[in-house]
């Protein structure tokens, strides 16, 4: 692992314990590395998170191919993992925090709200796969993305999960699950 990843994944558990209102002197603490070490990698804090942002979005989309990729599941489930796909190295980040991005880091937001609008290509295909198998019913795939964009991006907008006790995989899980089963009882 090259620094500039040990960095990344020291900030990510950094940022589990402080939230948004860690230091830069925290993640060189956490890593055992000086400041200036730090600083040679990344500049500043919003450099340091606009990378972040990007790798764990990568990290996603890696872990979306590898769902793609396995045999073993049907269409209609790797459509509901796709959907909520969250690498395993992620799942215990605390996502709920990110609420406070908007107001702090506008361009932060940014990058994560134009990370979350891009990359469809893959979900989009399957989806398609899935209304032509007969798997899942025809629906409007824009709006079913729209739909579940939206929910994420509420997530990262309010503090409901924070105010609920929800953990954000457990709202991601619960999201997917509406959009693909639906709330009526099936009979």
């Amino acid at each position: 692992m090259d620094l500039k990843e040990t960095i990344l994944k020291g900030t990510i558990q950094v940022f589990n314990d402080k939230g948004l209102k860690f230091t830069m002197d925290d993640i060189a603490e956490c890593l055992k590395i000086s400041k200036k070490t730090l600083y040679k990698v990344f500049d500043n804090k919003e450099t340091l998170f606009l990378t972040m942002v990007d790798y764990i979005f990568d990290s996603i989309k890696e872990s979306e191919q590898e769902v793609l990729e396995d045999e073993s599941l049907s269409t209609a489930e790797k459509i509901h993992k796709v959907l909520g796909v969250l690498p395993e190295g992620y799942r215990n980040v605390d996502f709920r925090r990110l609420y406070l991005l908007k107001e702090k880091y506008p361009n932060i937001y940014k990058q994560v709200e134009q990370r979350l609008e891009t990359g469809w290509e893959s979900t989009i295909a399957l989806l398609e796969q899935g209304i032509s198998e007969g798997c899942i019913k025809p629906v409007n795939i824009p709006i079913l993305k729209m739909m579940l964009e939206a929910s994420i991006e509420q997530f990262f907008q309010r503090d409901v999960l924070v105010e609920n006790d929800i953990s954000y995989k457990d709202a991601l899980d619960e999201v997917v699950s509406i959009l693909m089963d639906g709330i009526t009882i099936h009979k």
